[in-house]
């Protein structure tokens, strides 16, 4: 595996590169078609190059662990707004998770309704395109963007587009406290509906989900909010009164507890080491439980995101798009066995316009052809 130690070095590989070449961060995140090429890992790409509490901006090389990136702000009181995912329990590998692999994959958590995904945190990027060129796009502040804006396009393009060598991002304040606002027994049309009056409140509610009886015992439906301890206590009152109508509301405020809940269903730990394939469904909150209704036998789901986002486990090899059929929203296979990912399309097929403008992106920035190739079609 080639492992360069800076950016020269990884440009360098990339030119000289003879063939296709499979870029890998932590290890921790085998989500796309399997590619045939010869590793190159970004690991060796380590370290916070500049962090800046009072302008909360952070800059760090792509292969910094996420776990050093999160232990650095939580000493100045502060943390990543967009609560990366750590998939390695649900997808069973080992490794560490980096801030160049969290930007590939655009990985954002339950906080997404209120605080954004990933690209929204990010002010920068540095990477080397598929013809072995460093470029820099985007800064160090906010606003700082000229141009195109190849920051944004970077998030999520899991290295298909070029492979990153740093990243800049904006980060925020730690909160307080926080507590979980749980209502049980709703089906999953009325917890959509929770989740939505919740939201629609102005009690700021940071997250919302739902973990139907075949998930939990118990449908429960969370709510999570976050702040300076008596506004917490005050907005949790208020939020269960709003939320009445759907039956009585408990609050957790234990700090443990509601970090743990929360950590789980970020990370869909009731799927873990459960032997069933995993999709990730993008929806319209309100077309979600007529969805998930339409999955086969056995399946089982979590809703995140008010509802915006599910994930659904069914028996290994099920073609879920053809199952589901046409439906407004995307559907990605997350985990599966390497032969399922080769044989269905890992991310869902887009509309032919969306496709050539793809296609003709990764031509531009990877004219040979060599970043991840296939992954994402």
């Amino acid at each position: 595996m080639m492992r360069p130690e800076t950016e020269a070095e990884l440009a360098e590989l990339v030119a000289g590169a003879g063939g296709p070449l499979r870029v890998v961060g932590g290890g921790t995140r085998p989500i796309g078609a399997p590619v045939a090429g010869e590793a190159l890992s970004v690991a060796g790409l380590a370290g916070v190059t500049l962090y800046e509490p009072g302008a909360l901006t952070l800059v760090a090389r792509a292969g910094t662990p996420l776990a050093e990136i999160e232990a650095a702000l939580a000493a100045e009181n502060q943390r990543l707004a967009f609560e990366p995912m750590d998939h390695r329990a649900l997808l069973g590998t080992e490794g560490a998770p980096t801030v160049g692999g969290a930007v590939a994959v655009n990985a954002s958590g339950p906080r997404r309704v209120q605080a954004g995904a990933c690209r929204d945190a990010l002010i920068g990027v540095r990477f080397v395109d598929g013809r072995g060129v460093a470029i820099k796009n985007g800064g160090r502040v906010m606003k700082n963007v000229t141009g195109y804006d190849l920051v944004k396009l970077m998030a999520g393009s899991h290295g298909t587009l070029g492979i990153l060598s740093e990243v800049s991002l904006k980060v925020l304040p730690d909160v307080e406290a926080a507590a979980t606002v749980t209502v049980s027994e709703l089906d999953d049309a009325r917890a959509v509906a929770a989740m939505a009056a919740g939201l629609g409140t102005p009690f700021e509610v940071s997250a919302a989900a739902h973990l139907p009886a075949p998930v939990a015992g118990t449908a429960r439906t969370h709510f999570r909010l976050e702040g300076f301890g008596a506004s917490v206590a005050y907005r949790a009152g208020r939020l269960c009164d709003a939320l009445a109508p759907f039956g009585a509301a408990e609050t957790e405020t234990d700090a443990g507890r509601v970090a743990d809940l929360w950590a789980g269903i970020r990370d869909v730990r009731p799927f873990a080491g459960s032997g069933g394939d995993v999709w990730r469904l993008s929806v319209k909150p309100s077309d979600a439980p007529g969805l998930v209704a339409r999955l086969p036998e056995g399946a089982r789901a979590i809703y995140d995101w008010g509802g915006g986002l599910v994930w659904a486990e069914v028996a290994p090899g099920t073609d879920l798009r053809a199952a589901l059929g046409a439906f407004a929203g995307h559907a990605t296979l997350i985990r599966a066995r390497e032969a399922t990912r080769a044989a269905l399309p890992v991310f869902h097929p887009e509309p032919a316009p969306l496709a050539a403008i793809a296609k003709g992106l990764r031509a531009q920035f990877d004219p040979r052809g060599i970043l991840n190739p296939g992954v994402m079609g």
